[in-house]
């Protein structure tokens, strides 16, 4: 009886951890941010508002990623990367990721109107911003592999996905100067993950099956013997989203719109030198390694978050910002280790 009883346990803890690695679990604190900086960046700190924001945003998250798995499951069987994802492989039925997406994708709205409704104009320019994001979101999932450029679609859809967090929350007036820096910083970002970052991680295969995207129109290559080329062109458009990026991130000091310390100027600025640095190094790979491509993915993500995240020091304070820093970083260690991934190997790209 007890082998019984261990052997249903362990079965099902196998079973929940593949559930969790469709779902991207351990990324789904990073989609939530936008929906938070969209409120903090409207002064709202109420944990009673951001907690359910935070959980609409993970929500979110999980429906997006599995919806884009279940558009791309036929594809991603025929890649030796991308054959071991849960639908590719068949541990997990088509059916199954249905229930999920329509599931979450329910929940996100009945949690909306549970929390947030009110009826004035605020609430249903939030709720178009969401409803935008969600086709956007949804047009990429569908075309991304057949139209070049709806990386820029995708952006679009997470600013508008921080507007919806800003103006789901705010009371009266409209969202104000640093709602918009955060939209633009959120879609250069967006650009870079999945134009640049995405389309050199993918490049190997995505040319096989034929494609279409800004990373291959620009004659970026991987060859049979894992020479990588990336023409300058591409170099130039990466280097250009992120250094301009990292300059977006002072906009706020230059019009005196926060407050500023020199350590504060100096941390951002060693945070800003380190992606810059690191982008060149990515762009000018000569030998293509896809688990060492991700790991620099990584580690832009693991520098851009906490520079955007200290903007919020003048507003919110440095406690409740490092809290926000972490979130992402400790939700990401805590379920790759609950579901048995590697830190350092991500399971999330």
């Amino acid at each position: 009886m007890k082998i019984t009883k261990i052997s249903f346990l362990l079965i099902m803890r196998s079973l929940i951890a593949e559930y969790l690695r469709l779902m991207r679990f351990p990324g789904a604190a990073t989609t939530a941010m936008p929906l938070l900086f969209g409120a903090l960046s409207v002064n709202v700190t109420s944990f009673s508002i951001l907690a359910p924001l935070f959980i609409i945003g993970v929500l979110s998250g999980i429906y997006g990623f599995v919806f884009n798995d279940y558009i791309d499951a036929e594809i991603d069987a025929l890649s030796p990367d991308l054959s071991k994802r849960r639908l590719a492989t068949g541990t997990i039925s088509k059916n199954a990721a249905k229930s999920i997406i329509i599931g979450c994708f329910c929940a996100v709205y009945i949690l909306v109107f549970v929390f947030f409704y009110r009826n004035h104009i605020l609430f249903f320019s939030g709720l178009a911003c969401l409803i935008g994001a969600d086709i956007l979101g949804a047009i990429h999932n569908i075309f991304g592999k057949h139209l070049i450029g709806t990386d820029f679609l995708l952006a679009l859809a997470h600013s508008l996905f921080l507007l919806f967090g800003a103006f789901i929350v705010i009371k009266e007036g409209k969202p104000g100067v640093l709602t918009w820096i955060f939209f633009v910083l959120i879609f250069c970002q967006l650009v870079y993950d999945n134009a640049i970052l995405g389309g050199i991680k993918d490049a190997g295969h995505d040319i096989l099956y034929k494609v279409k995207n800004i990373a291959l129109a620009s004659g970026v290559r991987v060859h049979s013997d894992k020479t990588i080329i990336i023409p300058f062109c591409f170099q130039f458009f990466s280097f250009g989203v992120r250094f301009l990026s990292v300059v977006i991130i002072f906009v706020p000091f230059m019009l005196n719109i926060l407050s500023y310390t020199i350590w504060l100027l100096l941390v951002l600025f060693i945070l800003g030198i380190l992606l810059v640095f690191t982008n060149i190094h990515l762009v000018t790979l000569k030998t293509f390694n896809r688990p060492y491509v991700r790991r620099l993915i990584l580690l832009q993500e693991i520098l851009w978050y906490p520079a955007i995240s200290l903007l919020f020091i003048p507003l919110v304070g440095v406690f409740p910002t490092l809290l926000l820093i972490m979130l992402p970083g400790g939700w990401y260690i805590f379920f790759s280790i609950a579901i048995g991934g590697k830190i350092f190997e991500p399971i999330l790209i």
